[in-house]
């Protein structure tokens, strides 16, 4: 019995997917998404027009798939750059997340965070980018949080400091390409560890942060 054509043209469809995600990642990180047409990543991708559209329905939709890529790739290598720290001091396990940021800052690549440019270029009222989006910044703090729990404070000291720290790192996610130094990092895992210090001198722990 003869394959459907579903079922042939499935693993076809899913291999364009990936491609398109990859081209058009690139192309909005060098050029922006409103700037970068289908057909430039239809060219780029090497993928006909009609299996463009088979693998996604429109752009919006290649949009959101870019950032969960992009969601998905940035949880496993600051996850993985993190294990390596296992075993480290609680306090420089949290502080370690700006020498990820520091890397990533100093990449040829690098063009800010992707997820604040996107909202920031078409904003809340598209859903496909704004969902995605908040998704992953309340990913990003959830793990700043489970770092800080490590540190043994309170509940509430803990959510606060996680929120602070959120903030922090998000700011120099947006400074960093506008300086293009990735001393912005440093600057900002400074600043952290203020926030922490003083944090875990409020909770009347003797142990100074980082020390």
């Amino acid at each position: 019995m003869a394959p459907s054509p579903t079922s042939e043209t499935a693993p076809q469809t899913e291999r364009d997917r990936d491609v398109l995600v990859d081209c058009a990642s690139a192309l909005f990180n060098a050029h922006g998404i409103q700037a970068v047409g289908m057909d430039a990543i239809r060219a780029g991708a090497g993928v006909p027009l009609k299996r463009v559209y088979k693998a996604f329905r429109s752009k919006d939709d290649l949009v959101s798939a870019t950032l969960r890529r992009r969601d998905a790739d940035t949880v496993e290598a600051l996850s993985a750059f993190l294990e390596a720290r296992v075993g480290d001091d609680p306090v420089e396990r949290v502080l370690a997340v700006f020498d990820w940021m520091r890397d990533w800052f100093a990449d040829d690549g690098f063009r800010g965070c992707a997820f604040i440019n996107a909202f920031g270029e078409l904003g809340g009222d598209a859903a496909y980018v704004a969902t995605p989006v908040r998704d992953h910044k309340r990913a990003f703090r959830e793990l700043l949080r489970r770092l800080v729990t490590e540190i043994g404070l309170p509940e509430h000291e803990t959510d606060v400091l996680a929120d602070r720290l959120a903030l922090v790192a998000n700011g120099a996610m947006v400074l960093a390409p506008i300086t293009g130094s990735p001393a912005t990092a440093d600057d900002a895992k400074a600043t952290a560890r203020v926030l922490i210090d003083a944090a875990v001198r409020a909770s009347g722990k003797e142990k100074t942060a980082g020390r």
